[in-house]
């Protein structure tokens, strides 16, 4: 060895040693400008690479890569069907910017520190960072954080990520997404169970959004130290985000969903009303609980059955001593309109001689830890090992264990829990992070896989359930998820408590989650843990009726398991009180009322139908906060209580007990209180009654709202007439109605129909037109319109040229006036006497 070799050697080996050793990169200065068809690429003297996709003129990608990051482009997020035309834009090299501009968003990114500044088209500065780019990484550990830090000008507000436990504004804290199993949850408590790491900023009136795409363990602060500073990161990966463009939250929040994906449309019994307890058995009690809904004439699409039907927990199998045959029991309810639902963890018990492990084991289908051995931890069963769902193999293995299940058992619906993944006994609750996945042909470790994981549970179930039934429209219903698992699954909101606070909780958690992507959502009506008054469920069961997600689910006070409440409290419990959750367990009054309640969800169910068509076309929230209907209002950007359901219903639920009365906010407008059909002006407050046996909700003038006949279940029989009530407004107004056989596959081939509604008046009179498209027939054979709040009297009326009799009726005291008409009326002119 050369002498200057030897003495190099000599003074590593000497030099001090640290248990490790951490470097912190930020940007120097741009060297080197690049451009392609649709890609900007910027480098920076201290090799820090800036790439800027122009997805389309309103969203723009934005990945920084620095020595040793992986390359892939590889996302879990985004929907495989997005596919917008080429994005076209300009580059400026500017003298002490680079300035990248679309038709709607301009990019400058400066010289030094490549800090980036976003202005929409008109020159308004939208977003803007202040320290920019950061990495830092460790010798030992690798990537321990990368991030982004921008302005927060006072008066931004921030809305999104999924269903944080805290009001609609995020600003002044900061949140972590890591899928967790939250039992018992408490407002403020974070992170939750599922991981949807996009935002939405409004300021001054024009909105955007920041999605990063990056599932390892991401931290949102929005200026919690209150120096006007907001910051997201991760804790691995590559800085990989994408820039939405509104100007309105709506936009921002549709073109999320379009980037992200939306679901199919969903099989019409799924929007219907679920009953659900923890758990129903033996078989005897699910039967009682059937026939009890039918007796008493409470409308309700399913039932299901949790954990409890397995035979010790081992997934795929039954308890043969509760239900000796299934397949019977599953046909029986389904002769009386109820779809079985049945829960199906990712755990599966680790026992010789159980056919799904000896079968996993075989074809190498579970999480390994990185020498080899297999994951195995506590969840039911004492012993349980994972699939490894980031693999194609596995997710193929998985779905056709629903064989039995859907084509033999023809069970309806599939609902996949602990899937965060959840682990019992440790406090981390879940894997170690150094368990290994395939990640589709991406190895990598538990950290970076974590947040997906319930998430491709879920895409693995529902492959499956579509392969075993290809006919029926699936459902699906998942507890951890991450931002596009919309595509698969709906969500509710996890393990809530009985009290008025998560009442609120469950109403805030719903909103954030549908303008996160996640329409199809609900939260367990009544709470999951403890039992709520009978006040308390009526409020809870009528804040469920808009909720596109209806379904009543409680803990029957278990014992058994790491979430089992104390052995001494369950035992006083029973003996204090009864633990049903049923809409009949509260009293004769109680039922009543729910029945009522249940009975208007299924009469407004075209009009969610035609929301969740809009929401899975558009991608537009179904829920929506009241500042995503008018922004420019400053009363409704922090309005708690009240939010849109669908374009044309307000919703202002009651929230606190003993409430007799309420102020609330109408925006814009004029509405109609549904109640009372009294008309009040917007952009104003009012006080309104709200008695026990009603949730207030406003109709928004000129609405078309169609209402179905009332059924026990949604496919009990043909209807006789569809329902339309036209509330009187001064401006033109359209409403739409989507209608198709609410399943099976035939809308994919033109077999529904889309009708547009157009509202007209003048001192002469009203005009209704309906423009409709597609090739299917609806079964009702006449439509029963109703005119609600005429500023006239009418004389006479014409529909499609012919005279029709307008017949007066009394609605809460009121006149009203009704006429009958042929389902494909084209146009309704109603003249002032």
């Amino acid at each position: 060895m050369a002498n200057k070799q030897i003495e190099d050697l000599q003074v590593a080996e000497d030099a001090p040693r640290y248990p490790d050793v951490a470097t912190r990169l930020r940007p120097g200065t741009i060297v080197s400008v690049q451009q392609d068809e649709h890609t900007v690429t910027l480098t920076s003297d201290n090799n820090i690479e800036l790439n800027i996709t122009i997805v389309t003129p309103d969203i723009l990608q934005l990945t920084y890569t620095t020595e040793g990051d992986t390359r892939s482009d590889f996302s879990y997020a985004l929907d495989p069907r997005f596919d917008p035309p080429p994005g076209e834009y300009t580059l400026e090299n500017q003298p002490d910017h680079i300035e990248i501009s679309t038709s709607a968003v301009t990019c400058r990114v400066s010289k030094e520190q490549m800090l980036v500044r976003f202005y929409n088209a008109e020159e308004h500065l939208l977003c803007a960072d202040n320290r920019g780019y950061y990495k830092r990484e460790t010798l030992m550990k690798g990537t321990t954080e990368v991030s982004i830090s921008q302005e927060a000008p006072a008066g931004a507000r921030y809305f999104g990520l999924g269903d944080k436990a805290i009001k609609q504004n995020l600003r002044g804290r900061s949140y972590e997404n890591w899928n967790t199993d939250a039992y018992g949850f408490e407002r403020g408590d974070d992170p939750l169970y599922r991981s949807v790491p996009f935002y939405m900023a409004l300021h001054d009136g024009r909105a955007y959004g920041i999605f990063l795409d990056n599932t390892y363990r991401s931290i949102f602060d929005f200026d919690s130290r209150k120096d006007r500073t907001l910051t997201f990161a991760s804790e691995g990966g590559k800085m990989n985000y994408y820039f939405i463009n509104g100007p309105e939250l709506r936009s921002v929040a549709e073109r999320y969903a379009r980037l992200t994906g939306t679901p199919e449309l969903p099989p019409l019994w799924g929007l219907g009303y679920h009953q659900c307890r923890w758990s129903y058995y033996p078989e005897k009690k699910v039967r009682e609980i059937a026939r009890t809904f039918r007796d008493l004439e409470i409308p309700c699409d399913a039932i299901y059955l949790d954990i409890d039907y397995m035979d010790e927990y081992k997934v795929f199998t039954w308890n043969r001593n509760y239900f000796p045959n299934p397949k019977q029991l599953i046909a029986d309810l389904g002769e009386e309109g109820f779809q079985t639902i049945v829960m199906v963890d990712p755990g599966i018990r680790a026992e010789k001689g159980y056919e799904v492990y000896e079968d996993g084991r075989t074809n190498d289908v579970f999480c390994r830890r990185p020498d080899g051995e297999l994951m195995i931890g506590p969840v039911w069963p004492p012993k349980t090992v994972f699939p490894d769902f980031t693999h194609p193999k596995v997710r193929e293995w998985w779905g056709d264990l629903y064989d039995d299940f859907i084509k033999k058992l023809n069970i309806s619906g599939i609902w996949n829990d602990m899937n965060e993944p959840a682990v019992f006994e440790v406090r981390r609750k879940t894997f170690p992070d150094d368990i290994r996945h395939h990640f589709d042909g991406h190895p990598c470790s538990h950290r970076k896989a974590h947040n997906i994981y319930g998430m491709q549970m879920a895409r693995a179930s529902l492959q499956g359930i579509k392969k075993h039934a290809p006919a029926k429209r699936p459902f699906l219903l998942t507890r951890a998820n991450f931002a596009g698992g919309q595509r698969y699954a709906a969500l509710w909101t996890g393990d809530n408590i009985a009290s008025w606070d998560h009442l609120r909780l469950g109403h805030e958690q719903c909103l954030r989650l549908s303008v996160s992507g996640y329409s199809f959502c609900g939260t367990d009506i009544g709470g999951f843990v403890d039992r709520p008054s009978s006040e308390l469920y009526t409020r809870w069961l009528q804040l469920g009726i808009f909720h596109p997600l209806f379904r009543t689910h409680s803990m029957g006070y278990h014992l058994e398991g790491a979430a089992a409440v104390n052995e001494e409290e369950v035992e006083e419990k029973k003996t204090k009180e009864t633990l049903d959750q049923e809409p009949w367990s509260f009293g004769e009054k109680t039922t009543t009322i729910a029945r009522e309640i249940i009975g208007l969800r299924y009469r407004l169910l075209s009009y969610l139908y035609t929301a969740f068509r809009q929401y899975v076309k558009n991608g537009t929230p179904i829920l929506r906060p009241l500042a995503f209907h008018d922004q420019s209002d400053p009363h409704t950007l922090d309005a708690a209580d009240e939010f849109m359901f669908g374009d044309q219903i307000l919703v202002s639920p009651v929230l606190e007990k003993n409430r007799k009365t309420k102020r609330i906010y109408l925006p814009e407008g004029d509405w109609y209180h549904f109640w009372d059909d009294t008309r009040l002006a917007g952009r104003q407050k009012h006080d309104i009654n709200t008695p026990l046996s009603n949730i207030p909700f406003f109709i928004k003038a000129g609405t078309v709202l169609p209402m179905r006949e009332l059924m026990q279940y949604t496919g009990e029989k043909d209807p006789e007439k569809l329902g339309l009530l036209v509330y009187h407004g001064d401006q033109p107004a359209e409403s739409p109605l989507y209608e198709d056989t609410g399943q099976g596959y035939g809308y994919k081939k033109g077999e529904y129909r889309h009708t547009i509604f157009r509202f007209e008046s003048n001192s002469q009179g009203i005009r209704l037109s309906a423009g409709s498209e597609g090739a299917y027939n609806p079964l009702y054979n006449h439509i029963e319109v109703t005119f609600i709040g005429l500023p006239f009297k009418p004389g006479h009326c014409k529909a499609d040229g012919k005279e029709v009799a307008p017949r007066a009726v009394k609605r809460h005291g009121k006149s009203a006036y009704t006429v009958i008409l042929d389902p494909g009326f084209e146009k309704l002119q109603l003249f002032a006497e």
